[in-house]
């Protein structure tokens, strides 16, 4: 009898490891920024927390450094459902809806704190967005402080003349073309090749992508002009998402809360490491003159009404409710 029993038990474990198998997904997650990069790193830990947390039901894989899909096909890819999940710096889709630059707009919000009650007010209207998109936010991650990087040393505004600046987005390119310099649009996997074959001397830019892209090669200036904290977000497809059972979507959300926190919660430090790995390879890392700075802030006065003039109503109301707090 016992003999029989254990077999039966044999059995049922066979069966239940072989449904578990024919349930098991797995999802390729594109990021458009190297793997040692803290943002990249955020969504790796967040996919090995899917995948263990799951018991290994959904296995969510990184591709970074634009790997699987450049990253300004990445959002398109999670909509059309090519992929089912992805990493993309929001800041690059304000054109199709205005509260996904809202956090580029320059001087709104310069340091973590500002910046974290930033997101808290766009948040809702950032998951409408998307939603009506046929996408999911799971988390956002923020970059350090925007600084500015150029060949050469800059005083006031008068330097940036004709110079080559490069844009990544629509408000990176109005801040070149308002500062006087010359918009050239790359993606963060051709910084490297810009500077270096002279494509472009001059960018705004966090310390991180200074440090990976090894900037010092080129560049010996960077200012600390605190311009803004952009964010990059975890996406994913609405079916995808609403595809798995109750329990897995449970895990997918509590590992993107722990994601989300964890991120923020380092992201000073960060700064502080990255402006440092700067310093150490011998670029100047300087606080911008009083004249740089102020003609900066006007510009970005002027940035800011230019945005709340063509925003939607859903961040005008996101801008108010910031305001607020």
């Amino acid at each position: 009898m016992k003999t029989k029993i254990k077999s039966i038990a044999v059995t049922a474990l066979a069966l239940s490891l072989t449904s578990f198998s024919a349930l098991a997904e797995k999802w390729d997650m594109p990021a458009a920024y190297s793997a040692g990069n803290h943002v990249t790193s955020a969504y790796i830990d967040f996919a090995k927390q899917v995948t263990e947390n799951s018991g290994g039901a959904l296995e969510i894989v990184v591709h970074p450094s634009g790997s699987l899909y450049p990253g300004g096909e990445i959002l398109r890819a999670v909509r059309s459902g090519q992929v089912s999940i992805g990493g993309r710096y929001m800041g690059a889709h304000a054109k199709e809806d205005s509260v996904f630059g809202m956090d580029t707009v320059p001087f709104l919000a310069t340091n973590i704190s500002d910046a974290k009650k930033l997101y808290s007010a766009s948040k809702p209207a950032i998951e409408k967005a998307l939603e009506k998109r046929g996408m999911k936010l799971l988390f956002m991650a923020p970059w350090p402080a925007q600084g500015l990087f150029h060949r050469k040393q800059v005083n006031s505004l008068a330097d940036m003349k004709g110079v080559k600046f490069r844009a990544y987005d629509a408000s990176t390119s109005r801040l070149a073309a308002l500062m006087g310099a010359v918009p050239i649009t790359t993606e963060a996997t051709e910084i490297s090749q810009a500077f270096s074959t002279g494509v472009a001397d001059s960018m705004v830019g966090s310390g991180a992508i200074g440090v990976f892209q090894k900037l010092w090669d080129y560049v010996d200036y960077f200012y600390l002009i605190n311009a803004w904290i952009p964010k990059s977000a975890a996406i994913v497809n609405k079916d995808a998402f609403e595809s798995l059972s109750p329990e897995i979507q449970q895990v997918v959300m509590q590992a993107a809360a722990s994601a989300e926190q964890s991120v923020w919660s380092k992201v000073n430090a960060v700064t502080e490491g990255y402006n440092a790995k700067l310093a150490e390879n011998g670029m100047k890392v300087q606080v911008p003159s009083a004249t740089l700075q102020a003609e900066l802030e006007n510009i970005g006065k002027t940035m800011a009404q230019e945005w709340a003039e063509k925003a939607n109503s859903a961040s005008q109301t996101a801008l108010k409710a910031y305001q607020a707090k």
